[in-house]
């Protein structure tokens, strides 16, 4: 079965920001391509017909999600991000504009029903103001719930938490507890290393005053002294014979083992002249050597 679709597998961002700025206009603030993606930040009043045209005039038909982000050293100190994507182009670009505290940004649940659930999630982790949604209350925190915990000013003590107790059975508040210390976050390259001292490397400095090595260490003063018992001495004070020349072998230091001769012939030992046969291409005895008559009926 054949499937046969107009979307691209891969889109191309090639004339995507000449063409989408040049259809936005004055409506556009700022323009990039950024991380493999389109980038465009508009005015905040004209966010709802920056959508609308690029819905309808350039394809991108579905609103993906809305994101916050918080920059409090700004005067309009929170983003909100509307990421699109085109089905007819297999395309993604994201918009951006900029709120304070008490400017409202123009809701885009005339353009996609679902931004109601979006907006209603930055209003309530950012304290974003959406103006025109219907519907615009906290929807992950609880009732009564004073704050907006995603802001970086946000305090982490004083403030109640709600959890299921399966003890009770039912929804508890409790004081809020940290599982962990705060940690601070510098974000910077691990490749370039931290300018102050790391969780652990305290050590380092105790390594740095760490007494030097010892200039002699003490060694044993004859091979005899294995630190076993006096038969192991006597067994590693037997002498060897003196290395063959320009030899050593191996496990033997320097000198071969001693000779013995015993005068007894071994049990199943080859004549002198003896030598091992020849073997055959089929892994026999060649005939060379002697293979011997084939037996009869053969």
């Amino acid at each position: 079965m054949t499937v046969l679709h107009s979307a691209p597998k891969i889109a191309s961002n090639e004339g995507v920001l000449d063409t989408l700025t040049g259809a936005l206009g004055s409506l556009v603030l700022a323009a990039r391509e950024e991380y493999g993606e389109v980038v465009l930040t508009v005015a905040r009043d004209g966010i709802e017909q920056a959508l609308r045209t690029l819905r309808d005039a350039h394809g991108y038909q579905q609103l993906m999600e809305i994101a916050g982000v918080d920059y409090p050293s700004r005067p309009e100190r929170f983003e909100v991000v509307y990421m699109l994507l085109s089905l007819t182009k297999n395309h993604r670009i994201i918009v951006k504009v900029t709120a304070a505290e008490n400017t409202p940004v123009p809701t885009v649940t005339t353009l996609w029903p679902v931004a109601g659930w979006l907006e209603r999630e930055v209003f309530d982790m950012y304290g974003v103001i959406f103006a025109g949604n219907p519907d615009l209350r906290r929807i992950l925190t609880d009732y009564g719930f004073e704050g907006h915990p995603f802001r970086k000013d946000f305090p982490l003590t004083g403030y109640t938490e709600l959890r299921y107790s399966e003890e009770d059975k039912r929804v508890v508040y409790e004081p809020v507890k940290l599982a962990q210390d705060l940690r601070s976050f510098d974000f910077m390259s691990p490749w370039e290393g931290a300018d102050y001292v790391l969780p652990g490397d305290e050590k380092a400095a105790e390594k740095a005053s760490a007494p030097p090595p010892v200039a002699e260490p003490k060694t044993t003063e004859s091979p005899k002294q294995t630190g076993s018992n006096e038969k192991t001495d006597a067994k590693a004070a037997e002498p060897v014979a003196p290395a063959a020349k320009d030899a050593t072998v191996a496990g033997q230091g320097q000198g071969d083992p001693a000779p013995v001769t015993t005068g007894t012939k071994e049990p199943g030992a080859p004549d002198p002249t003896a030598s091992r046969p020849d073997r055959g291409p089929d892994g026999g005895a060649s005939d060379k050597q002697g293979a011997g008559p084939a037996p009869e009926g053969s």
